[in-house]
């Protein structure tokens, strides 16, 4: 499966190298021996930032696997079928960001 979409692929390239960057922001501020408290911060706002391009990440992948249904049974995708299904991956998407 490809990322169909170049702009979700370009935001998804661009969040992965800042939690890269937060990163490397830990070693050094390991390596500095930082404030624990300040540490704990960075690694939190790093685990909200995958949660967020794993999310970004699922609902473009579960909306393309969707689309290929049609594509694989040699059907025309119905314009308003592909809309309801992006809008029950959105839903769903949704639902997942409510969970703890």
């Amino acid at each position: 499966m490809k990322i169909q979409e170049e702009a979700v692929k370009e935001n998804i390239i661009k969040r992965l190298s800042r939690i890269e960057g937060q990163v490397r922001g830990i070693q050094t501020m390991l390596k500095e021996e930082r404030d624990c408290q300040e540490i704990m911060q960075q690694l939190s706002a790093i685990h909200s930032a995958i949660q967020g391009v794993s999310r970004l990440f699922l609902q473009e992948y579960a909306t393309a696997c969707l689309i290929e249904l049609d594509d694989q049974e040699g059907k025309t995708p119905d314009p308003k079928l592909l809309k309801k299904r992006e809008k029950i991956v959105q839903e769903m998407i949704n639902l997942l960001n409510k969970a703890p």
